[in-house]
């Protein structure tokens, strides 16, 4: 069994994604560290710090929680970021593929916070069909609990490393349509709860450094769906991920511009996180080895958090003020930095957000 774990790992280490991870992953995370670095030796004005227990969303001035959706709720990160928000004073709504998990954060969460506000729906972020029926669920609840139409926050968190293809019932690459896809259509349909909230919302989109690996893209229907990287021989898990997760950069500057043209005053404002490296079980897929190799390494160099740690650092873009929108939140403490020059592309995010646009439209035909 040993060995063949072993060997499993040595195969996986003469692969491109490995060099993918160990070189160029490595490197983006040290960079954004350095950008922070920099900040504070010169005092950047990419690095910002805004105070979040300045803009608690008014939760204590109203009679009424403010309502917050978290993606991926049940472990690692989104699991945190619940907690955080559920102490922070909000309804929290969690959203996750599993049944038994959602029941036991929940209970968990009420262990630590009896007064805690819950709600918990199933819904697997890979299906458009799963994602509608969630919205539908959720505006029902609304309203059979006489709570007002609006929600005012959401976090995309949902994501996953997958190393192997498995396609949704769509046609397309589940990692795709989970770490990108999934979050746009949520996000579209939700659109209309976060613009009749009170109080000003926001869209939180959870990124990660590695989508700096990314040095030239397309976005043409095919791309974004993953449907290329199926004629490959090998599976390119290290390069669809990055590109997902530059994707949801593209898309959170997008939104951003988007909502802007509409309301200046920014009253559905956007934010995207980047957690760093984050002990959670995202690598569960990847060899056994390869698993301790990264946490150890990244351990060593002090660059490991716990799912604790980085979701301090999606709270700040969370309650940061509505100002920040359009901001690349890193680091903890409220800092921002910028994302790679590809991300910042207005013409690359436009030629994004028009085929998300279309694949979005298409999907809603189909399921209607």
């Amino acid at each position: 069994m040993e060995m063949e774990k072993l060997k499993e790992a040595l195969h996986f280490i003469c692969s491109s994604d490995f060099l993918r991870m160990a070189l160029f992953w490595n490197f983006a995370l040290i960079y954004s560290y350095f950008q922070l670095l920099k900040g504070r030796i010169f005092g950047s004005k990419s690095t910002t710090s805004f105070s979040s227990s300045s803009s608690n969303h008014s939760s204590n001035a109203s009679s009424h929680r403010p309502i917050c959706v978290i993606t991926g709720a049940t472990s690692g990160l989104g699991k945190a970021t619940a907690f955080a928000l559920s102490r922070k004073g909000f309804y929290v709504v969690l959203v996750g593929r599993s049944s038994h998990l959602l029941s036991k954060t929940l209970a968990e969460i009420k262990n630590h916070n009896e007064d805690a506000q819950l709600k918990a729906f199933e819904a697997d972020l890979s299906s458009f069909q799963s994602v509608s029926n969630f919205r539908n669920s959720l505006e029902k609840w609304l309203s059979e609990s006489e709570l007002h139409s609006s929600i005012q926050l959401l976090v995309n968190n949902a994501g996953i490393l997958a190393t192997s293809s498995r396609p949704t019932v769509e046609g397309f690459d589940r990692m795709m349509a989970t770490n990108y896809i999934g979050a746009f259509s949520l996000t579209k349909l939700l659109l209309p709860l976060l613009r009749n909230s009170t109080v000003p919302s926001r869209v939180v989109n959870v990124t990660s450094f590695t989508h700096r690996s990314v040095f030239s893209a397309r976005f043409d229907k095919d791309s974004v769906t993953g449907v290329y990287s199926s004629e490959s021989k090998q599976y390119p898990c290290a390069s669809i991920y990055q590109y997902s997760k530059l994707c949801v950069l593209l898309f959170s500057y997008e939104l951003h511009r988007q909502l802007h043209l509409t309301d200046d005053s920014h009253h559905v404002s956007v934010a995207a996180v980047d957690p760093g490296a984050v002990k959670t079980n995202i690598m569960h897929e990847l060899p056994s080895y390869i698993q301790v190799l990264a946490f150890c390494s990244l351990k060593v160099f002090r660059l490991m958090q716990s799912s604790e740690e980085a979701a301090e650092s999606v709270i700040d873009a969370a309650l940061a003020p509505p100002e920040v929108s359009g901001k690349y939140f890193f680091g903890g403490n409220g800092r921002t930095i910028e994302s790679s020059a590809v991300s910042r592309d207005p013409k690359l995010a436009k030629e994004l957000w028009d085929t998300s646009c279309l694949i979005f439209d298409e999907l809603q035909q189909t399921h209607t």
